[in-house]
């Protein structure tokens, strides 16, 4: 397995030791479905929390906020795709 980036690394451990108490580079039989399904979740909570066209809120924060979300949303789609690529 390649290096993973340390908010990828993160994640996967964050999964492994709540269901099987041990680091993610020790489930090397299920590690891959592991995987697929963390991104899937990522990918569904970036959809549900940081949809791609957000609504305006309405007020003067709203190009700085929009920003922000996109940076976010962007952060968390390349974790997913890190852990897809693997």
């Amino acid at each position: 397995m390649t290096d993973l980036s340390p908010a990828t690394e993160a994640v996967l451990n964050a999964v492994t030791l709540k269901r099987y108490d041990v680091p993610h580079y020790a489930c090397p039989n299920s590690i891959n479905q592991i995987k697929s399904d963390v991104a899937a979740a990522l990918r569904a909570v970036v959809d549900q929390v940081l949809p791609e066209n957000a609504e305006p809120v309405g007020d003067e924060h709203d190009a700085a906020r929009a920003d922000q979300w996109l940076r976010i949303r962007l952060k968390m789609l390349a974790i997913a795709a890190e852990l897809e690529a693997q």
